[in-house]
């Protein structure tokens, strides 16, 4: 039980430290400063679905933190 309670919390530890990262990641993809050649902007619906990539990192890593403590919750007994 404690165990996938201090897991879920490193996940998400984890998680919520890479998110500035995948955040300027992301953002350098969407203006594509690669820095080979002349950079194209990625615009319209691609640029939508890239721009929450963020979004669904985070609600990721959140949702397996949460789904990591709910097993060790379970397997006490207290839910």
């Amino acid at each position: 039980m404690l165990g996938n309670l201090i897991g879920g919390f490193v996940v998400i530890l984890v998680g919520v430290t890479l998110a500035p990262t995948v955040g300027n990641e992301i953002r350098g993809a969407q203006g594509n400063s690669s820095g080979i050649g002349q950079g194209t902007n990625i615009t319209g619906a691609a640029n939508t679905i890239l721009g929450l990539s963020t979004l669904f990192y985070c609600l990721a890593v959140a949702g397996t933190g949460i789904g990591i403590a709910t097993i060790g919750l379970r397997n006490s007994g207290l839910m």
